[in-house]
């Protein structure tokens, strides 16, 4: 399947000059665990990286840092692992498997910021066609019974 067909558009996203407390409010107020951090100096949002609730606690609040004061330009990992909206899902699967990440942005052929793409959507997908299959076997054998009584 391809990541165009099944990846979150519209992601929350945010400037590389966004505070840590904007971007916890920013999750916050979009319900969300993460944020595409773009390169704001052009209206193609190009992806730069990404933060995530979990980065904000450990390296702004473990560390004892001010959240007020912290740029998110400062926490994020380069170079950002980024796929292509026509890339498929096993690619995404593979790129987050060697890079050891578990959200991907995703782009067009531009560069252009099109969604995310995360484990826990690949997870939902997997578990989806696991069913889909249960149910072809649970089918069969009920058509077998009825024809071949």
């Amino acid at each position: 399947m391809l990541l165009n067909s099944m990846c979150t558009l519209e992601p929350a996203c945010c400037s590389p000059r966004t505070t840590a407390l904007e971007a916890a409010q920013l999750m916050r107020k979009r319900h969300t665990g993460d944020l595409v951090v773009v390169d704001d100096g052009d209206d193609k949002a190009a992806p730069v990286g990404i933060i995530t609730d979990r980065d904000i606690v450990l390296e702004v609040l473990g560390k004892g840092l001010d959240p007020a004061v912290t740029l998110v330009s400062t926490l994020i990992r380069s170079p950002v692992v980024i796929a292509n909206d026509r890339d498929d899902t096993s690619h995404a699967l593979e790129l987050m498997r060697v890079h050891g990440v578990r959200r991907l942005p995703v782009v067009n052929h531009e560069g252009t910021l099109v969604g995310i793409i995360t484990a826990d959507d690949l997870l939902r997908n997997l578990a989806n066609d696991a069913g889909a299959l249960v149910d072809i076997a649970a089918r069969e054998q009920s058509r077998e019974q009825r024809t071949r009584r």
